[in-house]
């Protein structure tokens, strides 16, 4: 439609954002930190750092989600198990000024389980929803990783089975940021963004982000587009 049609377009997107941040409120929010380590030697430069260096953004991304869910988030946070296989441990009613002490507090392991976490948050959600606990507009679900998945197909699944127990596309979304710049687990993302309906999904619930590409000003239209894009 050229130019006129472009800006018509963009217009329209912002107005949409604008007027539904309502759908942002009367929801739960669950955070998944899913931080993995690796043994010295394979380690890439800058691999230590990367959490430490997104610290201050993952603070202001829970406290985007705090401003709509003032009784503080639902957080899973990977730890090393005795045995070095992987766990989570779940918070309940996290703040954002309780956050980063409760992530350090967690020894991260090597590979994490992310199939186990997703289903145990999702669960979680649906036998709230049939108890009539949930709030009104659902649940929103983010995710901050830092590497690909080994269990990749396995989360698609939990993630489309999901989305048949679902009665409206917006009560639920999930949102993945990747940390860092792993290539591996950017196509992974990538590809639960683009093709999930195209494997059976009832709604596209997903999104995804380089936590890098967030800015501060842009954190609301980041958990508006895990609803709508």
């Amino acid at each position: 439609m050229g130019l006129d049609g472009s800006l018509t377009f963009q217009r329209f997107h912002l107005k949409h954002f604008s007027m539904d941040t309502t759908l942002l409120q009367n929801r739960d929010y669950t955070l998944i930190i899913a931080k993995t380590t690796l043994d010295e030697a394979n380690k890439p430069p800058g691999f230590v750092k990367r959490w430490d260096a997104a610290q201050d953004a993952i603070v202001a991304l829970a406290q985007a989600c705090e401003a709509y869910d003032p009784d503080g988030v639902t957080l899973y946070v990977s730890c090393a198990a005795p045995e070095e296989s992987c766990e989570f441990k779940k918070y309940e009613h996290v703040t954002s000024s309780r956050l980063v002490q409760t992530i350090q507090e967690n020894l991260p392991p090597r590979h994490v389980n992310l199939r186990e976490v997703l289903q145990l948050s999702l669960e979680d959600y649906f036998a709230r929803k049939a108890a009539g606990e949930t709030k009104v507009n659902g649940e929103m679900i983010i995710v901050l990783l830092d590497g690909e998945p080994g269990d990749r197909m396995a989360v698609a699944k939990v993630i489309k089975d999901a989305t048949h127990q679902m009665d409206v596309d917006e009560e639920l979304g999930i949102g993945f940021v990747q940390i860092g710049e792993d290539l591996l687990a950017r196509g992974f993302l990538t590809a639960l963004d683009d093709h999930l309906q195209s494997v059976g999904a009832k709604f596209d619930i997903v999104n995804t982000k380089l936590l890098d590409t967030i800015s501060p000003d842009s954190l609301t239209e980041f958990l508006l587009s895990t609803l709508y894009d």
